[in-house]
């Protein structure tokens, strides 16, 4: 066993989101010494398996990623890769007839993958209705805290400087929970637009943004946008799950990226921007 694998014993693990579980204690292995789980020791919860797919190690760190945003991004490349395909067959059940016999029988073929997919799709859908309530219910217990702290500072039973350590403790707490919510509203909104007809339309505009510009647009084009007019910025916290899968294949070797969005210090390797 490589002694990168063994880095995982005595390093602290935290979420994507920078969300502290624990201390990594040690590694459980399959008979043929695959590792299967780290040790965690989570103080009072005690001590928990975490799957070993869902680790990724930078620095001084352990990072965990969790399960629903594998199973989102897995299933979203899945459908995206199945509605292109389908569309191909389309295409080529309209253009060539002496192929329609045999492209037909893989249409069928596709066809029940995405009927297959949008089942597991209502499954994940699922899942993530779930992490939202979960999360709903610890921003409660966070917003308590906090409100608790307040209430012993104004009534003199607590320093300002404590009460402020609170704050600052609480409010990153529901940093990360934002940062959590917004990626599975965002997975929910993918989920929901990935269909064949909206492959059609992005396959139609491309084809449309192709077309030369005419001599009148060339003419209205500097009033359509005047200089120095902002442009619109999203800034969500994206995770590459192709890592995980990566690891699966190549030992968990593979680094995790994200947005741009999010600085904090524990999280800077964070900072690439991924290809959705």
């Amino acid at each position: 066993m490589s002694e990168e694998k063994l880095g995982f014993v005595g390093k602290q693990v935290k979420d994507i989101y920078g969300t502290y579980i624990g201390r990594a204690v040690g590694i459980i292995t399959e008979n043929d010494g695959e590792i299967e789980a780290v040790g965690v020791d989570c103080g009072s919860a005690g001590l928990k398996q975490l799957p070993y797919e869902q680790l990724v190690i930078q620095g001084e760190y352990v990072f965990f990623i969790p399960r629903w945003r594998l199973d989102a991004q897995r299933l979203l490349r899945q459908k995206s890769l199945t509605l292109k395909r389908i569309k191909a067959l389309q295409d080529i059940l309209s253009e060539n007839d002496s192929m329609k016999e045999d492209a037909e029988l893989v249409y069928i073929k596709y066809e029940k993958k995405l009927h297959e997919l949008d089942e597991t799709g209502k499954q994940v859908n699922d899942k993530l209705n779930a992490r939202l309530a979960e999360l709903d219910s610890e921003a409660k217990n966070i917003k308590a805290v906090l409100f608790d702290a307040k209430l012993q500072f104004r009534s003199n039973e607590m320093k300002e400087e404590t009460y402020q350590q609170v704050k600052v403790q609480t409010d990153e707490l529901i940093e990360h929970i934002n940062n959590e919510r917004a990626e599975i509203s965002n997975v929910k909104e993918k989920l929901t637009t990935q269909t064949l007809e909206n492959i059609i339309t992005t396959t139609s505009s491309s084809s449309a943004d192709a077309t030369p510009p005419t001599k009148e647009e060339e003419e209205e084009k500097p009033a359509e946008q005047e200089p120095g007019q902002p442009a619109e910025v999203v800034s969500v916290v994206q995770v590459s799950a192709a890592s995980s899968e990566e690891k699966e294949e190549k030992g968990n070797d593979a680094p995790v990226s994200s947005n741009d969005g999010v600085e904090h210090s524990e999280t800077n390797w964070l900072n690439q921007v991924i290809t959705k």
